[in-house]
């Protein structure tokens, strides 16, 4: 069987989010409004006709995936390639505070988004590789028709970037619990089908991640 739809979802809010802090690979678990927002889409993922769902590792997207597994009746696979980037010495900082404490590496990053490798972690385009690799791998070995993906930001936006190419895809807000679903095409070529679908959330807050400045 060909997979022919892929619902990205981002998980729900955790208290960093809520400060603007970027979490990288901290292990930063849901708080209680982020597991109300997971509680919401629950109640309508029997209905989404998804086969298989697949997860990054890291905590928050952990807690999410098993919160809507308990409604599918079949566990989350866990993928440690479908994690946020690593953000080395920045994890755990604002946007403020990486540019008052980093000027350096913030100037460098902004003047090479892609592939600027932030000390201790990840450049954009190390994410692009290994998210691609998983991606193709799910794509390839899944017998389903629709497949859920639960993982981060960066890694929603890079796959984005690759499958929809005329997609300006960092452009596009991936907020907390959001879901944003491709399709593919007779020609196999994928099309983007929702974007930051929050309507599950039946007017529960949600908010994207805060971004820098220069987008490519």
């Amino acid at each position: 069987m060909t997979v022919k739809r892929v619902i990205f979802i981002r998980p729900g809010e955790t208290d960093w989010n809520r400060q603007g802090r970027w979490q990288g690979w901290v292990a930063i678990p849901l708080n209680e409004h982020g597991r109300q927002q997971a509680q919401r889409l629950a109640k309508y993922i029997r209905n989404i006709g998804m086969g298989a769902l697949y997860s990054s590792d890291l905590r928050r997207a952990v807690e999410t995936a098993e919160i809507l597994s308990e409604q599918l009746g079949f566990p989350p696979i866990y993928d440690q390639r479908l994690r946020e980037r690593n953000i080395g010495i920045w994890q755990g900082l604002t946007l403020d505070e990486m540019r008052a404490w980093y000027p350096h590496e913030y100037a460098q990053v902004l003047d090479d988004p892609d592939g600027y490798r932030v000390p201790g972690g990840e450049s954009r385009d190390d994410v692009r590789a290994r998210a691609l690799a998983a991606f193709n791998d799910i794509a390839a070995h899944t017998a389903a028709e629709t497949v859920g993906i639960i993982s981060h930001t960066t890694v929603i936006h890079a796959l984005l970037r690759v499958l929809v190419p005329d997609l300006y895809a960092s452009e596009l807000a991936v907020s907390n619990m959001s879901v944003t679903t491709i399709a593919r095409r007779e020609d196999d070529a994928w099309v983007l089908v929702t974007a930051d679908d929050v309507m599950h959330l039946e007017g529960l807050p949600t908010k994207p991640y805060p971004e820098l400045e220069v987008r490519r």
